[in-house]
């Protein structure tokens, strides 16, 4: 690929994005605005919210993103941007956005996949990082966030072929609603991971949906026994009439511990299992789940055992940024792909089919 810079935008979610990226996985700018303090005192992002964030953030975030690049119009080959899957009308100020960018600066436009963005994640490099290896082909790529969660195989670049993915609740939509249930807050992972660590007793099982060969996932029935769980562990403490009295520190780091160990199980299995029957050669890992400690430690183990190089970004390249939208819109920019000023948001957009 070239070495000009790709301005990138991300607006799916809850993050206004903007990044500027260089040969396709050089990071010269990331600045993310979260809207996770919005949100969290109704305990999960109100989309009406979010669209109205990001109208307010974006434009200062893209000039804090151009200011870091110390970059010039000149340098850009061309404009990325994210849309779809996710919310509407937070996928429509991007977009809107970045068509503007194109129309005024007469730049190309990239249209991205968001899920395509947090696999190519795992190309991304900060400054001196330039001689750690890329992805192998082929590869298995997993995809564990708050709406998304799946396997896909790769046997070259912008190529996919779905392996399996949840037949429900995204994992980490099942992390916010047990991290509410145990009084945690929102955003459940995170909280649920720092409770996890704390843990003593490590003796609470949950179970796991393992759904015979298939490599799908299931995550709604682990919902609903975390809920009897935790109402079990609350008639234990003496507050079965009062579902908002907090349990004891221990019951929720045992409990947290218990969930997270039967998320991390299934999705660690069956990646390893997906990696060694399709003969994958890495494996990379993406989406904000990706940033939990356990779930990265446990399939670092298991791939290192078999020889299996796996990549996972930094935790603050799985979560959504617009330098993953940068590295994918750079690889389809060299593809020869360009989106039209009629480019349209996207909400339910797949990024492949079995």
């Amino acid at each position: 690929m070239s070495g000009g810079l790709i301005l990138s935008i991300e607006s799916s979610c809850d993050e206004t994005a903007i990044a500027v990226i260089e040969d396709g996985w050089r990071i010269r700018s990331n600045v993310v605005a979260s809207q996770v303090a919005l949100h969290a005192p109704s305990g999960g992002i109100v989309p009406e919210v979010a669209a109205r964030a990001h109208l307010r953030w974006i434009v200062p975030v893209l000039n804090d993103a151009w200011d870091d690049a110390d970059a010039a119009w000149d340098d850009i080959e061309a404009i990325a941007v994210t849309y779809g899957p996710g919310l509407a009308g937070s996928l429509l100020v991007g977009v809107n956005f970045a068509k503007a960018l194109a129309w005024v600066h007469d730049r190309p436009l990239i249209g991205v996949n968001h899920l395509e963005g947090h696999i190519y994640a795992a190309w991304l490099r900060d400054p001196g990082e330039a001689d750690r290896a890329d992805p192998i082909f082929p590869l298995v790529a997993l995809v564990v966030s708050g709406g998304h969660t799946f396997l896909a195989e790769m046997r070259d670049h912008l190529t996919y072929r779905l392996l399996g993915s949840t037949l429900d609740d995204a994992a980490g939509e099942a992390f916010d609603k047990v991290g509410r249930l145990l009084g945690l807050g929102y955003p459940g992972g995170p909280a649920i991971g720092r409770a996890a660590e704390s843990a003593i007793r490590h003796d609470r099982v949950f179970p796991r949906a393992w759904l015979g060969d298939s490599f799908d996932l299931s995550f709604s029935g682990l919902k609903t026994a975390a809920r009897r769980i935790i109402a079990e562990a609350r008639a234990d403490a003496g507050h079965a009439s009062d579902p908002d009295a907090a349990l004891p520190a221990e019951v929720v780091a045992d409990l947290a511990w218990g969930f997270q160990d039967a998320v991390v199980d299934v999705l660690v299995a069956k990646t390893i299992r997906a990696a060694e029957e399709t003969g994958a050669r890495s494996i990379v890992m993406g989406g904000g789940v990706a940033a939990n400690g356990e779930l990265r430690s446990r399939l670092t183990g298991e791939a290192e055992a078999r020889g299996i190089p796996l990549i996972v970004p930094r935790p603050a390249l799985c979560t959504d940024n617009g330098a993953m939208i940068g590295a994918a819109g750079a690889r389809r920019f060299a593809a020869g792909d360009r989106s039209g000023l009629d480019l349209d948001a996207r909400p339910s957009l797949p990024l492949a089919v079995r």
